[in-house]
């Protein structure tokens, strides 16, 4: 009797007994894993190494259930596009080859494979799929609106993750963590300073504040900030002069007015203290 384990161990190529098949869109055959090279444009940067083992023992039991996917470079090299997980994992173990879908397509397609591909397979973080889209529309020169109808977005869509990477490194690293959701940094996006939105940060870490919580606060602190804005009647410059005149007079001066008219008011408290404004403005 066959071994149905050790049948499906050998890969999806054993089973097909097929060293290479043709299929409408790929080829599809078993690689040597020494041939296959990572592709640097790969969306995935970090891998989670307990999960990688994880995998490795589940293909050492059932074999690879997904082929990776490859474009060939030459007759001895293939790059890589996606599955990357699949071929750290099947390394780990020692296989010595690799169930694989042979793509046809130029170095200009590469990324956007990867990245489709990756997405629909995958669970990229949200920093792993803002970094993919600034690529798409650097490199093959495309508009938020096109990005989008290519990898089965909206627009909104695209942009809200482009927004993410204006966020302060700090930040984008916990979201890449999983310290924080998605909800959370859009919520940031809408602070107007790095060092507030820093601030406010640590506040959600530290008091583990729900995407709610976060988007409630972010509401209130800003309206606080526009009604301060609102009430504020003199200009930054006017404030300037003021702090500066305080300083060389040793009082408190203010303004009344605008940058256009109005007044300096100098307060004394004495005789004394009148008279030694009159030196300083050379009066006396």
């Amino acid at each position: 009797m066959v071994n149905k384990r050790n049948t499906l161990g050998r890969g999806l190529g054993s089973l097909l007994n097929v060293s290479e098949k043709k299929t409408e869109e790929n080829i599809f055959g078993e690689i040597q894993i020494n041939k296959i090279e990572i592709n640097n444009d790969q969306p995935r940067k970090s891998f989670d190494e307990e999960k990688i083992k994880e995998l490795s023992q589940s293909i050492k039991q059932h074999g690879i259930i997904q082929p990776i996917t490859v474009r060939k470079i030459n007759k001895d090299k293939y790059q890589l596009i996606s599955g990357e997980r699949r071929f750290r994992a099947s390394k780990l173990i020692g296989n010595e080859t690799i169930p694989a879908f042979i793509r046809d397509t130029e170095d200009e397609n590469i990324l956007e494979l990867a990245l489709i591909e990756n997405i629909q397979r995958e669970n990229l973080n949200s920093i792993e799929i803002a970094i993919s889209y600034k690529k798409l529309i650097d490199e093959l020169k495309l508009n938020q609106e096109k990005l989008g109808a290519r990898v089965g977005k909206d627009r909104t869509t695209i942009n809200n993750y482009l927004r993410l990477l204006k966020l302060p490194p700090t930040i984008q690293k916990g979201l890449k963590d999983n310290k924080i959701q998605m909800g959370h940094a859009r919520s940031l996006i809408a602070i107007e300073t790095s060092e507030l939105q820093l601030k406010i940060y640590q506040l959600i870490l530290i008091n583990k504040l729900s995407v709610r919580k976060t988007e409630e606060l972010v509401r209130n602190l800003n309206k606080e900030r526009k009604a301060t804005s609102k009430n504020k009647t003199k200009s930054d410059n006017l404030e300037k002069i003021e702090s500066k005149l305080s300083s060389y007079f040793g009082t408190k001066i203010t303004t009344n007015g605008n940058e256009k008219s109005g007044k300096i008011i100098i307060p004394y408290k004495s005789t004394n203290d009148l008279n030694r404004i009159l030196e300083l403005l050379d009066i006396i």
